[in-house]
């Protein structure tokens, strides 16, 4: 599974450290584009790969979120 998180929404410390906090789970592979930080994500049970990604995800927006507050 492949998850884009565009760079002016995204922190890519905070999706850097999301991938950290779950990378026990699963196989990673982290890349950049122009407009996007991508994480390529590997899990063999689909219905896990897909709440994985969610969590991650959200956890990636909520370290956003929390760097830009304290800035």
């Amino acid at each position: 599974m492949t998850l884009l998180f565009h760079r002016e929404i995204y922190d890519g410390k905070a999706v850097d450290a999301a991938v950290k906090q779950y990378e026990g789970y699963a196989e990673f592979e982290l890349v950049e584009s122009p407009d996007h930080w991508i994480v390529n994500v590997a899990l063999a049970d689909e219905d896990d790969l897909r709440a994985l990604a969610g969590e991650l995800g959200n956890y990636a927006l909520g370290l956003t979120i929390q760097q830009r507050g304290a800035q």
